[in-house]
């Protein structure tokens, strides 16, 4: 029987337990295995037969988790990993080493762009930021030892939509991986491995998980991929998943598709909202038709996401007094749970970028991100009218 994705979260590879019937996942925080033999545990260290030799490789209940993150993703494997930066440093050492070039979109998250100007350098890995929303930037970035092409779309925190087919097709033809952190959109909202990307990447501290109680990432891939990816670099590095923290992520998976349904609905009014607010500039969402990929993101996402940015009229001092007038929302870093979360990128979550590197990005001092929660969308709106009274009150004072 065909189900439709709102099903599959719910059903996808989870059955009851075979000896106790009950429904719900059980928990297995094993460390140690024990073998019958010496050779059957020489061959499951080797690869040679499935198993796991130790729990830093793996762990029952985090398997059954990446098995379905694998399915609603369209991938053969998926690996399931501490955090969202040890799952995007982990895809990138695997396809990159001492002496080789990867291409990144210019719009790319902070931690992402820390870790690519910081650690990627100690590696001798070179990194072109680059304006992928024109493929032909992506051509005329490649070299001779270029070995990945990394982006994230909609990006953090411009929400700049990347044609994801048409940048695979240019990877493809140049034999060079194309990886895709798909964070915000969650296997709900979109699945770049049917549009061509090799590996895609999560964050499911975010919307995966949704309720703000868990660091966890994703790597999705082909199942030759993810095996390198477990015996070299999570294992080797001690990046792995523990189980209680995969048993929350399966029960918060459950809810995904309400949640982001919500978030959705939620998010378009506050865009619509701010758009036509005197004190805003700019409003960056998918779901308007302002947006400048308003019709790529109807063609490659079955949604427009929960996370709205825009500009303050006023700068940094606007933008801070907006943030600290907020009543409803919360300040904080991360994005994806159930409550409203703002943040200003410039100098928080992008802080580590160099002012004038963010200005190239399009992070100036009056953007704010806001993660819209799933709270009601009249509330949340109007948490932000009465604190854009405050400012415009504020620039009236001073005038």
């Amino acid at each position: 029987m065909s189900w439709k994705i709102g099903t599959r979260i719910i059903h996808e590879d989870l059955q009851p337990d075979p000896q106790t019937g009950m429904v719900t996942q059980s928990i297995t925080p094993a460390v140690a295995y024990a073998f019958p033999d010496t050779d059957t545990a020489a061959k499951v260290v080797s690869g040679e037969k499935e198993g796991t030799c130790y729990g830093r490789y793996g762990n029952p209940t985090v398997k059954i988790l990446e098995k379905k993150i694998a399915s609603l993703e369209g991938g053969e494997d998926c690996l399931g990993l501490a955090s969202g930066m040890a799952a995007i440093s982990t895809a990138l050492l695997t396809f990159l080493q001492n002496g080789d070039h990867v291409i990144v979109t210019k719009d790319v998250y902070g931690g992402t762009y820390s870790f690519l100007d910081s650690l990627a350098p100690r590696f001798g890995i070179e990194v072109s930021f680059t304006d992928c929303t024109n493929v032909h930037n992506v051509v005329d970035a490649i070299k001779q030892n270029t070995k990945a092409v990394y982006i994230e779309t909609p990006s953090n925190p411009r929400l700049t939509v990347l044609d994801i087919k048409e940048i695979a097709d240019v990877c493809r033809n140049h034999n060079i991986p194309l990886i895709v952190d798909n964070t915000f959109m969650s296997p709900y909202l979109q699945n770049p491995l049917e549009l061509g990307a090799d590996v895609v990447v999560h964050s499911a501290t975010k919307y995966i998980n949704g309720h703000g109680d868990v660091l966890a990432g994703f790597i999705i891939g082909n199942e030759n991929i993810i095996k390198t990816m477990r015996k070299k670099f999570m294992g080797n590095l001690g990046q792995n998943l523990n189980a209680w923290d995969a048993f929350l992520i399966i029960r918060g998976l459950k809810t995904m598709a309400l949640r982001m349904d919500r978030h959705c609905n939620n998010a378009q009014k506050v865009a619509e909202f701010l758009s036509a607010h005197p004190g805003i500039e700019n409003v960056y969402y998918p779901g308007l038709a302002s947006h400048p990929q308003y019709h790529l993101a109807g063609k490659q996402m079955r949604g427009t996401g929960g996370i709205v940015s825009f500009e303050v009229k006023g700068g940094t001092e606007a933008a801070k007094l907006l943030i600290n007038s907020l009543t409803l929302a919360m300040i904080s870093f991360s994005l994806g749970d159930p409550e409203t979360l703002v943040q200003h990128p410039a100098t928080m979550t992008h802080a580590s970028i160099p002012p004038e590197e963010r200005i190239k990005f399009g992070i100036t001092d009056g953007l704010i991100r806001m993660s819209v929660g799933l709270e009601e969308s009249d509330d949340i709106i109007n948490d932000m009218e009465q604190a854009l009274e405050k400012v415009i009150g504020e620039r009236v004072v001073k005038s």
